[in-house]
């Protein structure tokens, strides 16, 4: 979700309190919405294997536009139908540019285009939606999740699912109320779905290079946008229309950008890591922006496997993204887009190479969804995403603050809760700040 200086949406007061509340118990509005149109898992619904779903979108930027796509390349029979986003234009391009590629299957009328901080609430509450799209920036996430599993929607949920412990514990909730509801979550961790990751993957768990012993992970690149700040911008627009550059939109490029590899890392050792301590700092950002350019994190899984995990945003410097894992008979080298993977004997002889399309991957996870709920057998994967975005955020604690940070700490002790208490579109904001390891705080 994006917002610019030419936008005119609502002045709402939004509260993480507020919308959490909301999303424990459905809203009249909502609930009436339900009673018109039943919750879609019902199996006389569920199981026509060629019936129309029709789909709305909260978040209209790139990362919207481009699921929209995906979806609608892959699926037959389903329209969208409502858009929801902080700018308007965004809302219209989006609408008109899938019309261009999808034709009729882009039926958005000029009052189901919905602006403002509440605005996705006006995609929840709509009886004909039975799928909806959470692709606003990160800090949303949790509460958006909440709110659409109460009001008995299926879900895709761009990652990560979350930024700070509170966002997280909301996740493990949705997840179960999902569950219990018959509703789908897929999000958006498409090597889950590429076939070069599930094969390397299997085979490793199978073990093709024994036991696993340890590994190492690089998210390096070599930059990110920043936009600056327009004429009579409010604090709170400029943060939302600049949100990856404030912890409680993205979560820096950790938990934003790198959760793919952290993600891999869970997938590989099968759980969350024990414990976390690292490193990192800041050299290239603009002075107000608040995110780190670099953090190198020592992950510690359980049986004490070490993993090595590096991300890094710095211009001029060599780009590296992948990873490597260790058994005690080989390797296995998975690389990041469409590289594939490798797998290697101890000497370094190749003995096995995996192709895969990260463009396919995209897609499928969208056909997976459709599938699932055309099926009557709604996937439910939201868990399987909050661990590893809180596996990124673990990581960004323990090098903001220099301590060790724990598993234990981040699930059950940890009180972050980095979404602002009283958000106003023209409202302003705490002047930014950067962590400083020995002065921020482990909270």
């Amino acid at each position: 979700m994006t917002a610019s200086s030419n936008t005119n949406p609502q002045t709402p007061t939004a509260s993480r309190r507020d919308v959490l509340r909301r999303g424990a118990t459905v809203t009249a509005a909502t609930a009436a919405a339900m009673a018109a149109h039943p919750m879609v898992h019902a199996n006389a619904a569920s199981q026509d294997p060629n019936r129309k779903i029709k789909i709305g979108i909260v978040g209209a930027g790139g990362r919207g536009t481009g699921a929209v796509n995906d979806s609608f390349t892959i699926n037959e029979n389903i329209e969208l139908v409502t858009v929801a986003d902080l700018d308007q234009g965004n809302a219209e391009r989006l609408r008109t540019g899938m019309q261009r590629r999808h034709g009729d299957k882009i039926n958005i009328a000029d009052d189901r285009i919905h602006v403002g901080l509440d605005a996705y609430k006006k995609v929840l509450e709509d009886p004909e939606v039975e799928l909806v799209f959470l692709t606003t920036s990160p800090g949303f996430r949790p509460a958006h999740i909440a709110e659409a599993v109460a009001a008995g929607k299926h879900v895709f949920a761009e990652k990560p699912t979350c930024v700070d412990p509170a966002g997280y514990r909301v996740c493990v909730e949705a997840h179960k109320q999902a569950e219990k509801n018959g509703t789908a979550i897929v999000t958006g961790t498409q090597y889950r779905r590429q076939t070069n990751y599930v094969e390397a993957i299997k085979r490793i768990h199978d073990g093709e290079i024994g036991d696993v012993i340890g590994m190492t992970s690089r998210y390096c690149s070599n930059g990110i946008w920043y936009k600056n700040r327009g004429e009579g911008v409010s604090d709170t627009q400029y943060q939302l229309n600049n949100w990856m550059h404030f912890i409680w939109l993205s979560g820096d490029q950790i938990a934003e950008q790198a959760v793919h590899n952290i993600d891999l890392m869970n997938w590989v050792m099968q759980g969350p890591p024990v414990k976390a301590y690292g490193s990192g700092g800041r050299f290239t950002r603009p002075d107000d922006s608040e995110m780190w350019d670099s953090m190198s994190i020592d992950y510690l899984y359980s049986d004490e496997r070490p993993v090595s995990f590096m991300c890094r945003q710095i211009p001029g410097t060599k780009a590296e993204n992948g990873s490597t894992v260790r058994g005690t008979k080989g390797f296995a080298i998975i690389g990041a887009g469409s590289s594939g993977s490798r797998f290697l004997d101890r000497n370094g002889n190749e003995t096995l190479k995996l192709e895969g399309s990260i463009a396919d991957a995209y897609r499928q996870e969208h056909k997976d969804l459709i599938d699932s709920i055309r099926a009557g057998e709604p996937i439910v994967e939201l868990i399987e995403t909050a661990n590893s975005s809180l596996t990124a955020v673990m990581g960004r604690l323990a090098a903001y603050t220099g301590k060790e940070v724990t598993w234990d700490f981040v699930t059950k002790e940890s009180q972050l809760d980095l979404f602002p208490k009283d958000l106003q579109w023209d409202g302003s904001r705490p002047e930014p700040s950067f962590a400083i390891p020995g002065k921020t705080k482990l909270i």
